[in-house]
């Protein structure tokens, strides 16, 4: 009689254990309960659960755990419980901290809002401290390339908040093949030998105790790649029928899926939507990605603009400025085209012989007016535009030929070295590189006898102090000066600052879309 009693309380055992190891997963059918969270953590261990569900202020938010006796216990964040400090169980915040992780953790969560529905599931499985199949588990990637720079960052997963009150931070330590490493997790140049299995220790002050997150992380090392836009190339000019539909090809190596190809018009961002007049699609093979720019209907407005395709990556951003000019009528003609061809070699061998090692005609360099004179950015435009377009010049801007990254006062020298003048331009806005730059580089321009080319507006600058206005008032005396009076500038004003200016040196470089002959 008695095994009969004992077989029957076995059997209503397994039938509660079975129902309450099935009841999470059955209640993933109701309305308003989210799916189950699988987190895996090895005892020993710290681990938080953090509850997704957006409350109120004023709303009770409510944990749902596994006890001791194999039941179920609710807990509000706000109650205190002597069941759950036994369990190295805290409610902090939208957290439950588990402060030690053992074998009795082992089992579903769940955190809902009191009065509300919907709760959001968790299944907290507990490995052994030897567990292989949580070593798998545990395994996070990174990649470092040689001869780069690189940071080897440690995973946050279910670790508290900066604000998690009581708990705080006391950093980070790392071991590789079991062995602390005295240096930091940054290498400033990767070799094949910083490559391996790399473990990071997270670990957390709470009531004077030390809890600690232990993470595996592998470091893969490859050969670097350097990014790098293969076409177009910089300042190429493409030759365009009005009307027409044109496509252009960036093409590019990259060497990490974080890096970003895109294209602009001017400083505004291209759109991927091929319903619009001008957008752009990309495809990708391995390290080969190509950025495609199409203009749908080209018009005149477009042959005014400049179309950039950008390369950023962890390692420099670089790009490559093209614009689009209409062809002539005898362009079609392939026996122009071939005179045309020879022409254009002949100018560049030409060129070969004239130039003097200068890359552009001027540095345009605007400085922030101390008065209201100033030219405003659609004056300025209308200026880059003209003498770029109409006249041929070739302008160095510090906002399109400078490379992100560098020192702004290295890159206006090297602006100023490679430009056979400079053109200073009172500006309204305040603009790039800025007055500290021009009186920081204005003894080098006095000393190298840069030739400089004042646009002023017929009104003299506030005649304030400062080493800015000494500086101007210095490099003003050293250079030529021509006066705007707005967009309806009489000829004269082209004629004064062409006469300033050299004849432009350079052969634009120009590039025939594909036609059909």
């Amino acid at each position: 009689m008695q095994t009969s009693v004992d077989q029957q309380n076995t059997s209503q055992s397994v039938q509660i254990n079975l129902i309450m190891n099935v009841l999470p997963w059955l209640l993933l059918l109701l309305k308003g309960v989210c799916s189950l969270r699988p987190i895996y953590i090895r005892t020993g261990e710290m681990v938080v659960l953090r509850c997704p569900l957006k409350k109120d202020a004023n709303a009770t938010l409510l944990w749902t755990t596994p006890s001791r006796q194999g039941k179920t216990l609710t807990i509000s964040v706000s109650a205190g419980s002597a069941d759950l400090g036994q369990m190295d169980m805290m409610p902090r915040g939208r957290s439950l901290v588990i402060l030690t992780v053992s074998m009795k953790h082992h089992g579903n969560y769940s955190c809902s809002i009191r009065n509300d529905s919907s709760s959001f599931w968790f299944s907290l499985i507990v490995y052994g401290p030897d567990s292989r199949e949580y070593e798998e588990r545990n395994l996070y990637s990174a990649k470092c390339y040689t001869e780069d720079s690189c940071t080897l960052y440690c995973p946050k997963v279910h670790i508290p908040n900066h604000d998690t009150p009581d708990i705080t931070s006391r950093g980070i330590t790392w071991h590789k093949e079991g062995e602390r490493l005295a240096t930091s997790n940054k290498f400033s140049n990767v070799t094949e030998k910083d490559g391996g299995v790399y473990t990071c220790i997270r670990s957390f002050l709470y009531n004077n105790h030390i809890y600690n997150m232990t993470f595996k992380v592998i470091l893969e090392i490859q050969q670097s790649t350097k990014p790098e836009i293969l076409s177009p190339k910089h300042k190429d000019v493409f030759l365009v029928n009005l009307g027409s539909t044109v496509v252009i090809h960036c093409k590019t190596v990259l060497n990490s899926d974080l890096n970003q190809v895109f294209w602009l018009s001017d400083s505004s961002f291209v759109d991927t939507n091929e319903s619009l007049p001008v957008f752009y699609n990309h495809s990708r093979d391995q390290i080969n990605m190509t950025a495609t720019l199409v203009l749908r209907d080209v018009s005149e407005e477009d042959l005014l603009k400049n179309y950039t395709c950008k390369l950023e990556s962890d390692q420099h951003t670089s790009f490559a400025t093209i614009s689009l000019a209409e062809k002539g009528i005898f362009h079609d003609n392939v026996s122009v085209n071939c005179c045309l061809v020879a022409v254009y070699l002949a100018l560049q061998k030409l060129h070969f012989f004239c130039l003097d090692g200068k890359s552009y005609d001027a540095f345009l360099m605007c400085y922030k007016s101390s008065f209201d004179g100033g030219l405003n950015e659609d004056d300025i435009k209308y200026l880059i535009n003209t003498l770029e377009d109409q006249f041929g010049y070739s302008l160095c801007l510090y906002d399109r030929d400078v490379s992100p990254g560098q020192a702004v006062a290295d890159a206006v020298l090297e602006c100023v070295e490679q430009s056979r003048a400079v053109i200073l331009v009172p500006s309204l806005p305040d603009p790039e590189p800025g007055n500290n730059v021009l009186s920081a580089i204005h003894a080098f321009l006095v000393e190298q006898k840069t030739h400089l080319i004042f646009i002023n507006t017929g009104e003299a600058e506030a005649s304030t102090s400062g080493s800015f206005q000494e500086a101007l008032q210095l490099l003003s005396k050293e250079g030529d000066s021509v006066t705007w009076k707005g967009r309806s500038s009489s000829s004269h004003f082209w004629k004064q600052l062409r006469y300033h200016l050299s004849a432009p040196q350079q052969v634009p470089k120009m590039q025939l879309l594909p036609q059909e002959c």
